[in-house]
């Protein structure tokens, strides 16, 4: 199967897709051009509300756009920029995780719930207390406790959450993003361990954490964390899945331009990096989901070729995914 395009006359990106009643959906952002200038935070990445698509031919099937699921004027908290989301279910509910900034110019998470898959969604009035970043990954285990992956550097806002090292003088570094006051770049050095995500248990009603969010390490063979120069380390774009009893960490490195994966035996980790699942694509970002649908398992992310490269215009993408006989993950081909 060569990687084909989802509705790419509509710019989706960031496809988190899931399997609900035998059917596949797909909850991706929304771009389109804003006319706002193009920065290293995102600015331009004025994402406005949520769709959804699903089909039940991956391959060949014809996709149905089932229409606006939530717009950030129905979210109560929110004021713009309503990035990246995923959906879960318990108990007959869809509960839709989502970033957006606020009036202040923070992102946190929120919650919207729907009776059906294909919405529409109703937010609820606040964001997640304590949430903050951007990019949730919304992971239910087999004994039913569901967990949030979430983080992402620069605009993303992670570091304003990290004590940071002092950088010594001369040291060779690597940018971190803003600080807190939103002007002054911060830098690590290349030999210091990368910036890493967070992961949480959300409550029993999926309206909530039901802990304090906890790093999730991703480390070498030997167990050391990876260093924030090392073009493999996480950046954004949390997603989790589970594959023959593995725990499956897959994020964008970012500046580097890759998708990689960690395994480990524990939903909180560490993790131990094991590889680039996608090749480099079309454009700056590379966002993703791992799902297996009637026995197969597929690689949904995006790129930006059919907006002739426009960094902020993305369209989705699907291809398949396959594993070694040690459950190592073969790296995908664009093509």
């Amino acid at each position: 199967m060569k990687a084909r395009y989802l509705f790419p006359s509509d710019y989706m990106a960031d496809p988190s897709a899931n399997v609900f009643n035998d059917r596949l959906y797909v909850y991706p952002s929304h771009d389109f051009d804003s006319g706002a200038s193009e920065d290293d935070d995102g600015g331009h990445f004025q994402m406005r509300d949520y769709h959804v698509i699903s089909f039940d031919d991956v391959e060949q099937g014809a996709p149905t756009d089932h229409g606006v699921i939530l717009d950030v004027s129905q979210v109560p908290w929110a004021e713009k920029q309503m990035w990246d989301n995923d959906v879960v279910e318990k108990d007959g509910k869809f509960y839709l995780i989502f970033s957006a900034k606020d009036p202040k110019g923070v992102f946190h998470l929120g919650v919207a719930i729907s009776d059906k898959p294909e919405g529409p969604f109703v937010a609820q009035p606040e964001p997640i207390e304590g949430s903050f970043s951007i990019d949730p990954s919304v992971f239910r285990d087999d004994d039913g406790a569901i967990y949030c992956y979430f983080g992402g550097l620069w605009g993303g806002q992670l570091q304003r959450y990290n004590p940071l090292p002092a950088v010594p003088e001369g040291a060779a570094t690597v940018e971190a993003g803003l600080a807190a006051d939103g002007k002054t770049m911060l830098y690590l050095p290349e030999d210091a361990a990368a910036l890493p995500s967070r992961v949480v248990r959300m409550t029993d009603d999926v309206l909530g954490f039901a802990e304090t969010p906890r790093p999730l390490l991703v480390v070498d063979d030997n167990g050391e964390p990876l260093r924030a120069g090392d073009p493999h380390r996480f950046f954004e774009a949390s997603w989790m899945h589970k594959y023959n009893g593995h725990y499956y960490f897959s994020y964008s490195t970012g500046d580097s331009h890759l998708l990689c994966y960690a395994m480990s035996d524990s939903p909180y980790g560490p993790f131990t990096y094991k590889g680039v699942i996608l090749e480099p694509v079309v454009g700056w970002t590379t966002h993703h989901s791992i799902v297996c649908y009637r026995g197969q398992w597929y690689l949904f992310f995006h790129d930006c070729v059919p907006s002739d490269g426009v960094t902020w215009l993305r369209s989705m993408k699907v291809q398949r995914l396959f594993y070694n006989d040690d459950d190592t993950i073969q790296t995908v081909k664009n093509e």
